[in-house]
């Protein structure tokens, strides 16, 4: 469900050399958009088109576009990706959550 990166660190034990293997999940986000009257559809490739952001919809309700967003960290993704596109033209507001589990 969660994309993954594998990680081998190794250490000297006894004369044996052991390799352990490290599963880091990367960060998911919700990134709820709003946009300025008229721009949802033209923001939409815009988005998803994003470094960063794994998928992306246009909904109906309080905001107009949903984005799910991944990276390594937090920080990755509230910056790298949340920023991004807050700072496109006829995005009006964006919240940004993330994933716990």
């Amino acid at each position: 469900m969660y994309p993954e990166r594998r990680t081998a660190v190794g250490r000297w034990r006894a004369n044996l050399f052991v390799v352990s293997c490290h599963i880091l999940r990367m960060v998911t986000a919700f990134i709820m958009i709003k946009t300025a009257a008229g721009k949802s559809e033209g923001l939409l490739a815009a988005i998803r088109d994003h470094e960063g952001v794994t998928d992306a919809h246009i909904v109906a309700g309080q905001y107009d576009i949903i984005a799910e967003a991944a990276g390594d960290e937090v920080y990755d993704v509230m910056h790298s990706v949340a920023t991004r596109i807050r700072d496109l033209d006829g995005v009006a507001d964006t919240r940004t959550y993330i994933c716990l589990e």
